[in-house]
């Protein structure tokens, strides 16, 4: 039987503060406490919440960009955090991620062509001239074209900008792209067109995604699961269309008041 793609165990992260006295320990701040989920292949789960509900942590542990205090995140059946250095950067190949900030998130000394092709230069053993072919088609699949391959980010829109974001995270063929607020950064025009994009890529390339959005009307739109994140917890969680319909906590309910319409589209 194969197992699900991405399984995440009891997860817990606690963050120590500064200490405020020489001699006293700095306090510790449990960011997310015990979360675990399942995401199969090909599908969406959304993960909502307030600012300060643990959704960004959530996102670094999933990456493996942090240590988990406790806790497992599975991807493919293996434990991500248990992996020696150089076999977590053989399976990272496997899962990327979009960041929020469409700005921030390209280097802007480095051309497009460059920036898309990073991945495959860095954990890959693909040879620099099918690098630079595969960037020109990526390109293509997000609506740009293989000519803005010698451009630099600045010459962009910030829609445009998320387009090439997308693109570097696909380029591996990932199975699982993480996806950090990808769209609170755009205008509102722009975000449905780079949120329907990405329902497209995902018909296209069957690509799970971990959407991770504080926009109930963004989640409603592209997940086809959702999990309510509060202080580190899981207070709910279920099918999109049931959870929206008839959300079971007061935290979920309140999140829906304050999207016009009630969070559906």
């Amino acid at each position: 039987m194969t197992a699900p793609l991405l399984q995440v165990r009891d997860l817990a992260k606690a963050y120590r503060l500064p200490r405020r006295q020489l001699w006293e320990p700095g306090a510790e701040v449990q960011a997310l406490k015990g979360v675990s989920f399942t995401l199969e292949r090909g599908r969406s789960l959304g993960i909502v919440g307030e600012s300060g509900s643990g959704k960004s942590t959530l996102a670094r542990l999933v990456m493996a960009l942090e240590p988990p205090t406790a806790g497992q995140v599975l991807f493919d059946g293996t434990d991500l955090h248990a992996l020696p250095p150089a076999e977590l950067r053989r399976a990272r190949a496997g899962f990327q991620m979009v960041f929020q900030d469409p700005y921030g998130s390209l280097d802007p000394r480095r051309k497009v062509g460059q920036t898309v092709a990073e991945p495959l230069a860095s954990l890959t053993t693909v040879p620099r001239v099918e690098q630079r072919e595969r960037a020109a088609a990526m390109l293509d699949a997000v609506g740009l074209r293989s000519a803005d391959l010698d451009k630099y980010p600045h010459e962009f829109s910030g829609g445009q900008r998320q387009r090439i974001a997308i693109a570097r995270a696909l380029i591996t063929q990932p199975k699982l792209i993480v996806a950090d607020e990808p769209v609170s950064a755009l205008d509102v025009s722009v975000q449905a067109q780079v949120l329907n994009l990405m329902q497209d890529l995902q018909d296209r390339y069957g690509v799970a995604y971990l959407f991770i959005s504080h926009d109930l009307a963004v989640i409603d739109l592209v997940c086809d699961h959702v999990i309510v994140l509060q202080q580190g917890r899981v207070v709910e969680e279920g099918e999109a269309d049931a959870l929206f319909a008839a959300p079971q906590h007061a935290y979920t309910r309140r999140l829906l008041e304050a999207v016009p319409g009630g969070g559906r589209r």
